[in-house]
């Protein structure tokens, strides 16, 4: 029976859990946070993202959970952490230490991502795409950062924004290496 999954062949024929045991052997060491995205697609997206970089640990932080469909399954691959209150998602991140990089553009802490210089233990974070990262968990990241852009649009979706960071995380600690 052909397996049709979206994965690559290397893991072509294997239990879900095989699958995820096996990458566990090599994750990178990028973790990811989204705080309150309300739309299951850019969620999804995101857990997709994670997956295709091999990150160590996704963070959902807040209301609810998300409909999985929009992943297309690549969140059986990862670690899924939900938090409600994102202080002890803070404290998880200190206690681990770990960078936490708020990627927002709406705040005038933030700098340009083309000057950030990554560490290996780093934990991106993105929030909600009309509000945005609560004021609270800005006020905890370690640094905040916003993607350049250089059209007539403020920003770009946050689905699209956490595939930028977690390149730009994954050229500067896995491919420079």
């Amino acid at each position: 029976m052909e397996d049709t999954r979206n994965l690559v062949d290397e893991y072509k024929g294997l239990t879900n859990e095989q699958v995820f045991e096996a990458l566990s052997m090599k994750r990178n060491e990028l973790e990811v946070a989204i705080e309150n995205v309300e739309h299951d697609f850019n969620v999804g997206t995101i857990v997709r993202s994670a997956n295709s970089f091999n990150v160590r640990k996704v963070h959902i932080i807040g209301r609810r959970k998300y409909n999985r469909r929009g992943a297309m399954c690549t969140d059986k691959y990862l670690e899924i952490k939900y938090w409600t209150d994102f202080k002890d998602f803070i404290q998880d991140q200190k206690e681990r230490g770990r960078e936490v990089v708020a990627i927002e553009n709406n705040t005038p802490r933030a700098t340009g991502l083309v000057s950030k210089k990554f560490v290996q233990k780093t934990t991106l974070v993105f929030g909600s795409e009309g509000n945005g990262i609560t004021a609270e968990l800005l006020e905890e990241a370690g640094d905040v950062r916003f993607i350049e852009s250089f059209g007539s649009t403020r920003s770009v979706n946050v689905g699209v924004a956490a595939g930028i960071a977690m390149y730009e995380w994954a050229r500067q600690c896995v491919l420079e290496d």
